[in-house]
């Protein structure tokens, strides 16, 4: 039985990969299971400066796979009551979604929980919950207009219907969009230039922002002006 979650590394990055190409990627708890321990292991190992998640095939993943959802626990997959958006934003580091193909709905918020998004020409995104009667439960309602806008999320989310890798550049969905055979050397490259930076300040710096979804403006901006004069008098003290 093949493993449905892959991991690798490559110097300092970890490549994460979901693999059951032969049902797109679909969720199962084996597969969440993977997954999450996957994450685990980038947020544990002082070796690892940041992350690339990515689909075996032709699709990124393609969401719930509809065999498993009433058979299998796939919202506490381990027993320890780890949930995915929970176990993204515990991760210090950052990770890359490199979507090669679909990512359908529950595949499509587990895009939405990477930092951010490089996708392959072929890649597309569609959330299906209105359409299928299925409750977004890994932040499609909250992240998805965070990256698009509230008007964009609604047509996305109200319509059910693919976008496609163009527009959602466009849009501000994906950062990149290239080749199918460039989508890994891309992420690849980016990782390689994440790698070479500070990885302390780098954590400061990705918390940083994420306090934006946390707290008003006013205090966030205090906090990062608070840090800086921290490490002011830290650093004239030497």
């Amino acid at each position: 039985m093949q493993d449905p979650v892959l991991f690798a590394m490559e110097n300092q990055t970890a490549i994460i990969t979901l693999n059951r190409p032969d049902r797109r990627n679909a969720i199962n708890q084996a597969l969440l299971a993977g997954l999450y321990d996957a994450i685990e292991k980038v947020s544990l190992d002082a070796n690892i400066c940041v992350a690339i998640i990515t689909g075996n095939g032709k699709s990124f993943c393609s969401g719930l796979d509809l065999e498993a959802i009433f058979t299998e626990n796939l919202f506490d997959p381990r027993g320890d009551g780890s949930d995915m958006p929970d176990l993204f934003a515990a991760c210090r580091k950052p990770i890359i979604g490199a979507v090669n193909g679909h990512a359908i709905t529950g595949g499509f918020e587990l895009a939405l929980n990477c930092d951010f998004l490089i996708a392959s020409e072929n890649a597309s995104f569609i959330d299906t919950h209105a359409k299928i009667g299925i409750h977004p439960g890994w932040g499609m309602t909250q992240l998805l207009q965070q990256a698009v806008g509230r008007r964009r999320a609604r047509q996305i989310s109200f319509a059910c219907k693919p976008l496609p890798a163009k527009t959602a550049c466009e849009w501000g969905l994906v950062n990149e969009v290239v080749p199918p055979d460039m989508l890994m050397p891309r992420a690849k490259e980016i990782a390689e230039d994440i790698s070479r930076v500070n990885p302390e300040m780098l954590e400061v710096v990705k918390a940083l922002i994420n306090l934006q979804d946390q707290m008003p403006l006013g205090e966030s901006f205090a906090l990062e002006r608070k840090g800086c004069g921290a490490f002011i008098s830290k650093h004239l003290k030497k």
